[in-house]
Formats: C-alpha cells, structure tokens, sequence
C-alpha cells in the first residue's frame, strides 16, 4: 500500500482569538484550585464576616427611620458613649461627633441645616467606614491565609514538573503566562474581598426606607472596587514571585507568611517604641514642670524648701487631681480600621498589610493627609515593580539554559 507524502496542510478549524491563551491558564487553575475542600470551607468561611457588618447597616439604617440620629448626635457631641448598638456605637460616635466638613463645610450650631442633607452626609460616612473596616481587618486577614494556600503552587508547580516544556514550546508569551496565573488569584480576591462588600453596599440599600440611597451612595461601589484593586495588585504579584523563585510549594508559601508576619512585627515594635518614647518625653516635661514650680514657690517665698514630695519622680503636690486611667477600649481595632484614629502612623509604609490599609482609607475618603498616604503608597508601588521584574526573570529562565 503506496503512502503519498502530503505534506503541510492549513489548519481549517477555528482560530481562538490572541489572548485567549491567558483564559485558558486561568479558567484551568481556578478548576483544579477549587477541587481543594479546603479552599471551598474557607471561602464560605470568608463571607461569615459580612453578616456581622450587615447587622450594622440595619441598626444605622433603622435608627434613621426611626428618628433616633438626632438623640444620637446630641450625645455624641456631648462626648457620651453610645450604648447598645455594638461596634456601630464606635462609628456612630465618631461620625456625629465631629463638625461635618469636606461637602458641606464647618458646622455652625446656630445655622439651620437641612436634616435630609445631614443624614444623607452621615449616611455616606458611616457606610464607608464600615466597608473600610470589613475589607481591611477580616477579609485582608483572609485573604493573606488563603492566598499564601493556593499561591505557592501555582508556579513553583510547573517548575517542578518542567511544564514549561509544554507552555513555551507553544506560543505563549511571559505575559500571557504571568495573566493567566494573576487571574486565578485575582479570581480568589475578588471572591474574597470585592463580592462581598458590594453584597453589604447592596444590602445597606435595601434596608434603606428609598432606593434612591443608590444614587447617593454610587461611588462607594466604585470606591470598593479601587480599594480591591489596591489590596489585589501587590499581593498577587508578590505571591506569585515567591511562587517563581523555587520548584517547592513549602518554601514559597514559608516566605510568603514570614514576609507578612516579620513586616507586622516591624511594624508593631516601631509603633511601641514611639509610644515609649512620647511617654518619656511627657514625664520628663512633668519633671521640668514640677521643678519650675518649685523654682517659683522658693523665689515667692525665701523661708520655702523642697520637700520629698516635690522631687523628681515622686508624687508633686498637684493643682487639680490626677485624671484617672482611661479604659481599654474593646472597639480599637474599629477605630484603626475605619481611619479614625487622628495620628500619623508613619511606619506603616514597613507593612503590606498596614501600607495596604492607609491606600485603602484613602480611596474611600477617611484619610485625606498626603504626608499619611505617600509612604504607604510608594511602598506598594515598589513592591508591585519588584515582583514583576522576579517574574519576568523567573517564568521562563529554564528555557534560556
């Protein structure tokens, strides 16, 4: 039987359109990621958290329509706690006990103000502290724990098994390659983090008495979506670089929690050591004060002398009594999360999880300072460019051997 030679034929199939490449990587990994029980238990595990917060938006949003703001605001103003409403009473108290700025101006307590403006202003602060927090203490937590799971595999894998024999001897580009592999994260974040913070703007709407809450409150979606963006961007380039840079998921997910535990650890011992050094700095200024007012009680009086009481490091004869010490507050947490707190956390810019946080605050309008905002930001900025030029280098070294 005679074989002919035919030769090269044209390919009469369907032409998948460029890019698809990455589609393909990526809808491959979500599928074998998602076989891990796992990684499905930790998923459902992550939008727990929003139930708590939609009790939230329900207490505020009840407290609108059942008039009880205005009691609110007048015992926020007048620097009472506002009891039985949980960890809202935390943002409530900060919200309407402060002048209301930025669209509306200082606060003039003798100037009649419209209460739909002032609600609808209140409205907006409030539900962006509230989605602030959620996405930055128990979906960033999450996501950090998920991510170092499924992130360490995703390229040390095909570096292990030499799949890329099979990815470059087709053509695939770095950057399809690197898209495909982000996607599956970014697939992971958005489940994690973006879903359900819309899921909470959405249901603060319902409970809302108008749908027009909607038309008010249309950037804070947009606003979700940038701020999961932000918390997307580094973390996945940054796991995925660890991913690259050896054919072992236990070593690249060791670097990947250490990274994230070591910055927290920076980052907390810098903080403490300038809260010792304020608190030094504020006793020591007592010491000068108390010797000042010795100086001044010897010269009014020539037959004065100092008694034990009056040097330093003992207790003074004080003016007025002593403050007494303030309680620990349970919702501190709140308040760091939300962008409540008043002071510059100049370190933060050691911490992807804090510089993570300051970015985020700003996007949704609680954090306005650029001197706050700046470090935070190049420090991402530099993270992201660091890991794309390991990936680079990475991904299709062994082909350059």
């Amino acid at each position: 039987m005679p074989v002919y030679d035919v030769g090269y034929r044209p390919w009469t199939g369907s032409r998948t359109p460029p890019g698809a490449t990455a589609g393909v990587i990526a809808t491959t990994g979500i599928r074998l990621a998602w076989t891990s029980h796992w990684l499905r238990r930790l998923v459902f595990f992550a939008w727990s958290p929003a139930l708590v917060f939609a009790m939230s938006f329900f207490a505020f949003e009840q407290a609108i329509e059942e008039g009880r703001l205005t009691n609110m605001r007048d015992a926020a103003r007048q620097g009472r706690n506002l009891d039985g409403v949980g960890m809202l009473g935390t943002v409530l108290a900060d919200t309407l006990g402060q002048a209301r700025r930025k669209t509306t101006g200082e606060h003039d307590p003798g100037k009649h103000i419209d209460p739909r403006v002032d609600i609808a202003q209140t409205r907006r602060v409030v539900w962006s502290r509230l989605l602030l927090a959620f996405m930055r203490v128990p979906q960033a937590v999450l996501l950090a724990i998920i991510v170092g799971l499924v992130a360490p595999s995703l390229i040390s894998r095909d570096l292990r098994a030499k799949a890329w024999l099979v990815y470059f001897t087709r053509p695939v580009s770095r950057w399809e390659y690197i898209l495909g592999k982000a996607t599956i994260l970014a697939v992971l974040v958005a489940t994690i983090t973006l879903l359900p913070a819309l899921a909470l703007w959405f249901t603060g709407v319902l409970v809302s008495p108008s749908v027009w809450v909607a038309v008010d409150t249309w950037d804070l979606p947009v606003k979700t979506i940038a701020a999961s963006v932000v918390l997307a961007v580094p973390t996945v380039l940054l796991a995925l670089a660890y991913s690259s840079l050896t054919p072992e998921n236990r070593i690249a997910s060791f670097a990947w929690f250490a990274t994230w535990a070591a910055c927290w650890v920076a980052h907390s011992s810098m903080v403490a050591a300038d809260g010792m050094a304020a608190q030094h700095a504020e006793a020591l200024a007592g010491r000068r004060e108390r010797a000042a007012l010795t100086e001044r009680r010897a010269a009014q009086d020539p037959r004065y002398s100092p008694s034990v009481f009056d040097e330093p490091g003992t207790e003074p004869m004080l003016t007025e009594p002593r403050p007494e010490r303030p309680r620990r507050d349970r919702y501190l947490w709140l308040k760091k999360a939300a962008g409540m707190e008043t002071a510059i956390d100049r370190w933060a810019w050691l911490s992807p999880y804090h510089a993570l946080g300051v970015v985020q605050a700003w996007i949704f309008g609680t954090e306005d300072r650029w001197e706050a905002v700046a470090p935070s930001l190049l420090s991402i900025v530099v993270i992201s460019a660091a890991a794309v030029a390991v990936l680079f280098n990475r991904i299709d070294a062994p082909t350059r051997v």
